[in-house]
C-alpha cells in the first residue's frame, strides 16, 4: 500500500529502474554515465506529471525537498535535453506496462481525439510561421465549439480507461482519416466512435483486413438509425472518453503546452501518457486506493 509521497517516489523509481534494465541492452549512451541516472531522471519526470508539476522549474524546485531520494538534480536546460533524448525510452516503458496490464486485453475500445493547441488562439498568427513547419494548423473542435491552432491527439482507449495507442496529427485533419490509420495498426477489436467516424467503406475495410468492428452512431440525416437501446449504450460509452479526457486535463494538463518545439511537445506528451498508464498500473498491482488522488500524497491535508 502506498500511503505517503515518499512511498510513491520509491515505487516509481523501482518500477522505472527495473524496466530500464530490461531495455538497457537496446540503448546506446555516448560518454560517461551522468550523476543523475536515466532511471532517476525518468522517475522524476513521471512523478512530476502524476502530481501535477508539469513545468520544469516547478518540478525541480519541489524535488529539492526530496534530495534523500534523488540527491543529484540536473539544471533545467540539461533536464529538458535529457528528457527529449529519453522520450523513446519513456514511451517504450509505457508499452511494457500496457503489455503487463489485463485491461490491455479488453477487445472493446473507444476512439476519440482531444485538442492539443500549441499556443493560445490569439497568438497563433505570430507562432504560425514556426509551428507550421512542424505540421501545426488551424482546426475545429466541435465538442467545444471552438477553433485551435496546433494538433489533435487521437486515442484508442479500453473500456477500463487505459490508453492503448495514440497518434498526434495536425488539427485540420479529419478524425476519420487519422482514426483509420490508428486502427490499422491493431486487430480483433470492437471499437466505438462518435459521428466523426461514420463511414461504411472505412468500417468494411477495417473489418476485412484487421477484423476490427467499427461501431458508430448514425447522423440525423441518415435513413437507417440504430435502436434506442443501442443509442443509450453509445451515450454511456461516451462517459469513458469524458472521464479519461478529464483525467488528462485536470491531473496532467495535457492541453496546456509549455514546449517551444515539436520535439519538446512530443517528449511532454510521451511523459504524460506514460504517467497516466503508470497510475493505472500501480493502482492495479499495488493497491493505491485511487490513482487520481496521487496529488494528495504530495499535499496531504
Amino acid at each position: 500500500m502506498i500511503a505517503h509521497f515518499d512511498d510513491f517516489c520509491l515505487c516509481v523509481y523501482v518500477l522505472v529502474d527495473d524496466m530500464y534494465k530490461e531495455l538497457e541492452g537496446q540503448l546506446r549512451r555516448p560518454g560517461p554515465e551522468p550523476e543523475c541516472s536515466d532511471s532517476e531522471l525518468i522517475a522524476i519526470c513521471l512523478i512530476g506529471e502524476c502530481v501535477g508539476w508539469d513545468v520544469e522549474t516547478e518540478l525541480l524546485n519541489h524535488m529539492q525537498a526530496h534530495r534523500d531520494k534523488f540527491p543529484i538534480l540536473p539544471e533545467q536546460s540539461r533536464f529538458n535535453r535529457r528528457r527529449c533524448n529519453l522520450m523513446g525510452v519513456i514511451n517504450e516503458m509505457r508499452r511494457m506496462m500496457l503489455a503487463r496490464t489485463e485491461l490491455y486485453r479488453d477487445v472493446h475500445c473507444v476512439i476519440d481525439s482531444l485538442p492539443i493547441p500549441v499556443v493560445q488562439f490569439h497568438l497563433a498568427p505570430q507562432a504560425r510561421a514556426k509551428w507550421s513547419d512542424w505540421g501545426a494548423d488551424y482546426g475545429p473542435v466541435p465538442s467545444k465549439k471552438m477553433m485551435i491552432f496546433g494538433f489533435k491527439l487521437h486515442m484508442l482507449i479500453t473500456m477500463g480507461g487505459l490508453i492503448i495507442d495514440f497518434e498526434l496529427a495536425p488539427a485540420n485533419e479529419r478524425d476519420l482519416a487519422v482514426g483509420r490509420e490508428l486502427l490499422a495498426e491493431h486487430d480483433n477489436r470492437i471499437v466505438i466512435g462518435d459521428k466523426a467516424y461514420v463511414s461504411a467503406p472505412a468500417a468494411e475495410e477495417l473489418w476485412q483486413y484487421n477484423r476490427i468492428r467499427l461501431l458508430t452512431k448514425k447522423r440525423k440525416n441518415q435513413k437507417k438509425q440504430i435502436p434506442a437501446h443501442l443509442s443509450r449504450l453509445y451515450d454511456s460509452v461516451r462517459q469513458i472518453i469524458e472521464t479519461v479526457t478529464s483525467q488528462l486535463n485536470a491531473q496532467f494538463s495535457i492541453e496546456t503546452n509549455h514546449a517551444h518545439t515539436l520535439r519538446g511537445l512530443c517528449a511532454r506528451l510521451y511523459t504524460k501518457l506514460t504517467a497516466h498508464t503508470l497510475c493505472i498500473y500501480i493502482n492495479r498491482l499495488l493497491g493505491v486506493p485511487d490513482y487520481l488522488q496521487i496529488k494528495q500524497l504530495a499535499f496531504p491535508n
